[in-house]
């Protein structure tokens, strides 16, 4: 984490919010974005807005990552994907796939992910989420101290 800055992480967490505020007052939707790409398939009534909002998620990180390299995880190095710990014997690919379905597995039985409870059901003082979120930290160190990855 040798490349960390306050200013850009305090930046995309204000875009974060704003997106998310502008979703809530816009449409009266939370911007959980596991809940907005679940109900992709099958398509629910309301799938026009669920696709532009993921295209523009997708686009918008596209875009400052041409604009602002800077702001990246390695400055003008591209960033890599975490490869499977080396003392474990699965291929990195199963391991990505394994960690995938683990956190659609996570987000169905929390009934929503990070985005939704830690920006929205914080913001909203939701006990609900503050629990959520609670899971979710305690979670990702506990992963942290048996994988090793950082």
């Amino acid at each position: 984490m040798e490349s960390f800055s306050p200013v850009s992480a305090a930046i995309g967490g204000a875009l974060i919010g704003l997106a998310a505020a502008v979703l809530w007052l816009g449409n009266g939707r939370v911007a959980g974005i596991s809940g907005i790409f679940g109900q992709l398939l099958p398509p629910a009534h309301t799938v026009v807005w669920r696709i532009i909002f993921l295209l523009a998620l997708i686009n918008g990180a596209f875009v400052m990552a041409r604009l602002l390299p800077e702001l990246g995880v390695g400055g003008d190095v591209p960033a890599k994907l975490a490869g499977a710990p080396t003392t474990w014997a699965i291929p990195t690919p199963a391991w990505l796939a394994i960690a995938g379905l683990l956190v659609g597995l996570g987000t169905k039985i929390g009934n929503g992910c990070t985005s939704g409870h830690g920006v929205c059901g914080l913001a909203r003082l939701s006990r609900r989420s503050l629990v959520a979120v609670a899971v979710f930290f305690s979670v990702a160190m506990l992963t942290v101290a048996i994988t090793g990855i950082v």
